[in-house]
């Protein structure tokens, strides 16, 4: 447990960060629990989730937000999510959800066929333009229902 988890089980002003330094954000819909979450992110991973926010939300307009098992999510309605993304010790995870469908289709591999990710670390080159263009495919796809 890092010193932040143990801090924050004390003194309750910071969220605890799991194993991999996820922050455990309580599940909630809208805005405010994702930036949340996103604030909680450790060191560069922070910056990253503010990165990807905004790219969301300006490649869909209005697009519906939540946290669930710690995790930020993103539909065209609530209860229909196309994308998510999760922290792990040495990069951040992207899931689309119905990832398969896209072109190109993201690299990384999902034991559910229809699952694609994406794994960003901290010294990659993100191609911000081949993100949103996913994310706009993947906001006009069949929301996965959770």
């Amino acid at each position: 447990m890092t010193d932040t988890a143990v801090k924050s089980k004390r003194d309750g002003k910071d969220p605890v960060l799991l194993s991999g330094g996820n922050p455990q954000i309580a599940k909630g819909y809208g805005d405010e629990p994702v930036q949340a979450y996103i604030a909680a992110m450790p060191g560069w991973k922070s910056e990253l989730g503010r990165r990807l926010d905004a790219i969301i939300a300006r490649a869909v307009p209005g697009v519906s937000k939540a946290v669930k098992w710690n995790s930020p999510f993103y539909g065209v309605e609530e209860g229909n999510w196309f994308l998510s993304f999760h922290c792990f010790t040495k990069y951040v995870k992207v899931a689309f959800f119905r990832g398969a469908s896209l072109k190109p289709v993201p690299p990384g591999q999902s034991k559910q066929k229809d699952v694609r990710y994406l794994d960003i670390r901290e010294n990659d080159a993100f191609n911000e333009k081949q993100f949103e263009d996913w994310v706009k495919q993947a906001s006009r796809l069949p929301g996965e229902r959770m």
